[in-house]
C-alpha cells in the first residue's frame, strides 16, 4: 500500500512545494487549501498529469470540525494517514502596541489551533495504527523572535513547544512528531520585502543566500523518509542565520 501525507495550506509556497516532493516520491496526497482554490486546482491538474495520486480539499484547519472531516475525508480516500504536514499559517508586519485583539486571536488560530486540531485528529488514527509521522512547520523567529511580529514569533514558538511536549507524549506508540524552521525562504510572505532589505538579509546569512521553497520540501520530506531515530527535534534549514 502507497504511503500517504496529508498536508495543510498546500495551494502555494513551501506547502505547495513539500505536496510536490512527496507526490513525485510516490505518496498519495492530500493537499489542503482555504481560499487559493486556483492555486490548489493547478497543483492537483500538474501533478494528476504526471501521474501522481494526489487529491485536493477545502477546510479551514483552524476550525477543528473542518480539520476533522479532512482527516476523515483522507481515510475515505485513501485507507491510511502515515505523514501530517502541519504547514497552514499566516504573518504580518505591525508593531506590538498596534495589534488588535482579532489580529492576535487570528493568528494565534490559524498558525496554532491548526497545528493542534489536525494533529489530535490524525493520532486517533495513528496511535490505533502504531505509526506515523508529523511535522510543523515552524519559524526561525519563533527561536528568536522578530520585532514588529510578535504575534507571528509568538504563535510559531508556541509550535516549538507542543512538537517537543507531543513527541515525548506519542513516542511509545511509534510516532514521531518534529518541526522544521525556514530562515528567510523566497514565497509570497516575503513579497513586502524591497529589493535592498532582501539583500540586507543575504548579508546577515552566512551562506550569503536566501532558502529556496525546495530546501523545506526536502528536508520535511527527510524526516518522514529517513528520519526514523528523530524525534522532538527542531530542524533549522536558515542557511546559518540562526546557529
Amino acid at each position: 500500500m502507497k504511503k500517504t501525507v496529508v498536508v495543510t495550506g498546500a495551494s502555494r509556497g513551501i506547502g505547495k512545494e513539500i505536496a510536490r516532493e512527496f507526490a513525485i516520491n510516490d505518496y498519495n496526497v492530500l493537499a489542503n487549501y482555504n481560499n487559493s482554490e486556483k492555486e490548489a486546482k493547478e497543483l492537483e491538474k500538474e501533478l494528476l498529469e504526471k501521474g501522481c495520486s494526489i487529491k485536493i480539499f477545502k477546510a479551514d484547519v483552524s476550525k477543528s470540525e473542518e480539520a476533522n472531516k479532512m482527516i476523515d475525508f483522507c481515510l475515505k480516500e485513501f485507507g491510511n494517514i502515515d505523514v501530517l504536514v502541519n504547514n497552514a499559517g499566516i504573518s504580518q508586519d505591525k508593531l506590538f502596541t498596534d495589534i488588535t485583539d482579532e489580529e492576535w486571536d487570528k493568528m494565534m488560530s490559524v498558525n496554532v489551533k491548526s497545528v493542534f486540531n489536525c494533529s489530535r485528529k490524525a493520532l486517533q488514527h495513528m496511535i490505533w495504527e502504531k505509526n506515523g509521522c508529523i511535522i510543523n512547520i515552524t519559524s526561525m523567529w519563533g527561536e528568536t523572535g522578530a520585532s514588529c511580529e510578535v504575534h507571528y514569533s509568538t504563535s510559531k514558538a508556541a509550535i516549538i513547544g507542543m512538537t517537543k511536549a507531543l513527541a515525548k507524549e506519542v513516542g511509545p506508540s511509534n510516532i514521531r512528531v518534529n518541526a522544521v524552521s525556514p530562515g528567510v525562504i523566497m514565497t509570497d510572505m516575503c513579497s513586502y520585502y524591497g529589493e535592498e532589505t532582501l539583500n540586507e538579509l543575504k548579508e546577515e546569512t552566512p551562506l550569503m543566500k536566501l532558502g529556496k521553497v525546495e530546501d523545506i520540501a526536502e528536508t520535511v520530506y527527510f524526516l518522514a523518509e529517513k528520519g526514523g531515530f528523530i524525534t522532538g527535534q527542531i530542524i533549522g534549514v536558515n542557511g546559518g542565520m540562526v546557529i
